[in-house]
């Protein structure tokens, strides 16, 4: 087990939005996370990266890993789209959650970031401007730079809100490799529903009834409505 929520109850001033929510998340898994709007899917990402203190109960990590272990990739803004960096810049740029103290780059964190660049098939486009890719080249570049802060977890906020059909095809292509090939532990909320489904292990549903558990299981008693 990587992390662990037990009997969890997050929200905003006094209002509850996610209660007594207990799950456990291990190394390997693929989990989607899907619901309603404003069932609390953002607000449990929240809680799982240490930006939210639940109001009751605890998330926990195992020993030796704690919220900084976790790569995150957020909706991304127009202006974010439009940075003007080289696609090395903003990939090393992941290496600071780690760094602490000193804000210079050293060689070890130029082979990560190439390193990460490589298995995300990004590396030939390190010299140019990141506002230059297409949308699915972004996400594949903010991929690794959220792989520079972990090897472990990646939590991802609607990555797909945006790209094109190719781009989306990229991005699941992507994530696949680095949960099958690197053992990365992904943890996604989506509302492409449909097509998650066929990347995902697991499956999270958040709402007046919550599931948590295998993918086919979640399929069979959803049946027709997917």
């Amino acid at each position: 087990m990587l992390l662990a929520c037990n009997n969890v109850t997050l929200g905003y001033d006094n209002k509850k939005v996610i209660e007594d929510f207990s799950l456990e998340i291990h190394a390997g898994d693929y989990w989607c996370i899907v619901g309603e709007n404003g069932a609390g899917k953002s607000t449990l990402i929240k809680g799982m990266l240490g930006l939210l203190k639940p109001m009751k109960g605890k998330i926990q990590y195992v020993e030796g890993f704690t919220k900084q272990n976790i790569g995150y990739l957020p909706q991304q803004s127009e202006a974010q789209k439009n940075f003007p960096a080289s696609v090395m810049e903003v990939v090393l740029s992941g290496c600071l959650n780690r760094k602490k103290w000193s804000v210079f780059y050293n060689k070890a964190d130029k082979q990560i970031a190439l390193d990460n660049m490589e298995k995300l098939g990004v590396a030939q486009l390190k010299n140019e401007c990141y506002r230059d890719l297409s949308g699915g080249q972004q996400q594949r570049v903010l991929l690794a730079r959220a792989l520079c802060a972990t090897n472990e977890i990646l939590i991802l906020d609607e990555p797909v809100t945006g790209l094109d059909p190719a781009g989306v095809t990229e991005l699941y292509q992507g994530l696949r490799e680095l949960n099958a090939s690197h053992g990365i532990t992904i943890i996604m909320v989506s509302h492409d529903v449909k097509q998650v489904l066929n990347e995902a292990k697991q499956v999270l549903h958040i709402g007046e009834q919550i599931f948590a558990g295998d993918v086919e299981e979640y399929k069979k008693m959803k049946g027709a409505s997917l």
